[in-house]
């Protein structure tokens, strides 16, 4: 199952698969996307993360060739794309709706790029492909079922094969599990990781859902107004958001406003409305705050412990005490989240774990609390 195209002979195998080079797009006034500079390695699985209208699809699109940019320059194999059309690139796409042909069996939905090629290669090779692009996402067995008569689940198997028998060097998935219910979704984001490490090509999707991100990516990309914010690993992103505006968007995060008190060392001192000080580890916007600037500290409701009124800091084996009372509580499961009335402080999120739960019994709407976390907890954001 060879892969052939215009640009073969010219790819730099030690080139990142996708460079974008100052690349703007723009819809009349509309700048979707603002100079962005990145680079996918080979084997990646890389991830465009953002809320809608943040540049994420157009990205994706111009390096599938629906679109061009209109400065900068997108490379494939360290080879410029400008002007090449989508069939003529190396990548393939899989849609958010599949785009399968229903008047098709599954087995010439899958080798219907095959049949496009000139010249078409002999139907014994084609036959033979779908075969083994079957048996990659376990559907052997299924080839002469129409598409109306799989599941969510199995068409999106479908249309991965398809996109994957023409062997390309990069695979585009745009939002493919939006339309799959939570459970199916879970199930197919590990099977997209499996099919990816043993495919060994490179994987770049586009998704507004950061658990999706979180758990699929080798590397995240946040973008926001057209621009990258901020890309790293799924945990340099979730333990050190650059800003305010990442650690908000991926996961959940409780935020104290104030103003810095003092720098030193690499933490920093915040002081709240109330005079209140809370030290947090400074991030990468914090650090050369001055005394006076407006600063967050963002604190992970996973890093906070909830346990009897009034329980003093010490027994709870953390920095900061403080009282309150339950709002709400939600059961999850793998552990309950509690929405805690503090004063001063107004709401604050707490996800406490089962086996804690289990040990002190758990709590109620109503109940009076204390809560806590360590200073080492805390990550303290410029206020921008």
């Amino acid at each position: 199952m060879e892969r052939k195209t215009a640009m073969d002979d010219t790819q730099n195998s030690a080139s990142p698969d996708i460079r974008f080079d100052n690349i703007t797009k723009r819809y009349g006034d509309v700048l979707a996307v603002d100079n962005v500079c990145l680079s996918v390695e080979q084997g990646e699985f890389f991830s465009f993360l953002g809320p809608s209208g943040c540049g994420k699809t157009t990205s994706l699109r111009l390096i599938a060739g629906f679109e061009q940019p209109s400065l900068g320059d997108v490379h494939i194999g360290g080879v410029s794309v400008k002007g090449v059309p989508p069939h003529q690139r190396p990548v393939n796409m899989v849609f958010q709706h599949y785009a399968l042909f229903p008047h098709m069996s599954v087995a010439d939905n899958i080798g219907y790029g095959l049949r496009q090629r000139a010249p078409k290669p002999p139907k014994t090779q084609i036959y033979k492909q779908v075969d083994e692009m079957l048996e990659l996402v376990q559907m052997d067995g299924y080839g002469k079922r129409r598409i109306w008569e799989l599941s969510g689940g199995q068409q999106q198997r479908v249309a991965l094969a398809r996109a994957l028998i023409n062997r390309p060097t990069v695979l585009l998935l745009d939002e493919p599990l939006a339309a799959l219910d939570r459970k199916l979704r879970r199930d197919m984001q590990i099977e997209l990781q499996t099919l990816q490490r043993d495919v060994g090509i490179t994987f770049i999707l586009v998704t507004h859902d950061q658990e999706e991100a979180l758990s699929m990516s080798d590397r995240i990309c946040i973008m926001r107004d057209g621009r990258v914010v901020q890309s790293g690993s799924p945990r340099e992103l979730y333990d050190q958001p650059k800003n305010l505006y990442v650690a908000d968007f991926v996961g959940k995060s409780n935020f104290i406003t104030g103003n810095v008190k003092s720098v030193s060392a690499g933490s920093v001192v915040v002081e709240d409305g109330n005079g209140r000080p809370f030290v947090g580890s400074a991030s990468e916007s914090a650090a050369e705050l001055a005394p006076g600037a407006a600063a967050s500290v963002a604190i992970r409701p996973e890093l906070i412990v909830v346990n009897a009124p009034n329980t003093s800091a010490a027994k709870m084996k953390t920095d900061v005490a403080l009282n309150g009372r339950i709002k709400n509580r939600i059961f999850l499961g793998e552990h309950t989240e509690y929405l805690i009335d503090t004063e001063g402080l107004g709401n604050i999120l707490v996800m406490s774990p089962k086996h804690i739960e289990n040990a002190q019994g758990g709590f109620e709407p109503g109940d009076d609390v204390a809560i806590g976390w360590k200073n080492e907890a805390a990550l303290v954001l410029e206020d921008s």
